[in-house]
């Protein structure tokens, strides 16, 4: 029965990563298409102005913005997967008022899949987007993201509620069902590939940190 339920979560789990990876994927190539038709916005607005209809390139540069706001800028860490994750989480943060502060830089040659990075580091951002939302005063996350050697470290500090208590592993959360499974599936990913993960929760803050190697 334990084993049923485990790997019902697991499938539960495996495709809401996959239906996030394509999401963040579609962003992607969203912000590509953008790039590519820029050219022709520049020459559409100059055509504007040349004939001194100055309201329809305000309207036109006003259309562009309001479908701008919805394809973030994306990072550039250097991992096509990495950018699509933390792009797509970090404008989840910032549109529920969160202050993110990012550097990152991680070669695209990893040994970790996609998919696998999608539910390590997306979990991780999830676990500290409900964090803030516990949060008074200040709300943040900020986030170091880059190699030693061969290893993959990660490191972010955000704002948080109380002190959690720790359980096992891991740390209560306010949420139940499946909420901490990802967690859970996390650090999991991350002891089949010899590496660690650590947390820390303190008033009003709290830590995530792993350690990884990520190169063949």
């Amino acid at each position: 029965m334990l084993k049923r339920t485990y790997l019902k979560l697991v499938e539960y789990q495996t495709e809401q990563s996959l239906q996030h990876l394509e999401e963040v994927r579609s962003i992607h190539r969203e912000m590509r298409a953008y790039k590519h038709d820029y050219h022709n916005h520049l020459q559409t607005i100059r055509s504007y102005l040349e004939a001194r209809d100055t309201d329809r390139a305000l309207r036109y540069i006003g259309e562009l913005d309001r479908q701008l706001m919805h394809v973030d800028t994306l990072l550039k860490t250097g991992n096509a997967s990495l950018d699509a994750i933390l792009s797509a989480k970090i404008a989840q943060a910032k549109s529920e008022g969160v202050a993110v502060s990012v550097k990152a830089n991680v070669p695209d040659n990893l040994t970790l899949t996609d998919l696998e990075l999608s539910i390590v580091v997306g979990n991780l951002l999830d676990n500290a987007i409900e964090a803030c939302r516990t949060a008074t005063g200040e709300k943040f996350i900020r986030l170091y993201l880059g190699m030693k050697g061969k290893m993959l470290y990660f490191s972010m500090l955000n704002s948080a509620g109380a002190k959690r208590e720790k359980t096992g592993s891991l740390f209560q959360t306010s949420k139940a069902g499946v909420h901490g499974f990802g967690l859970r599936r996390a650090e999991s990913i991350l002891k089949d590939h010899d590496g660690w993960v650590k947390y820390n929760s303190e008033d009003g803050a709290f830590t995530s940190e792993f350690l990884v190697p990520a190169l063949a």
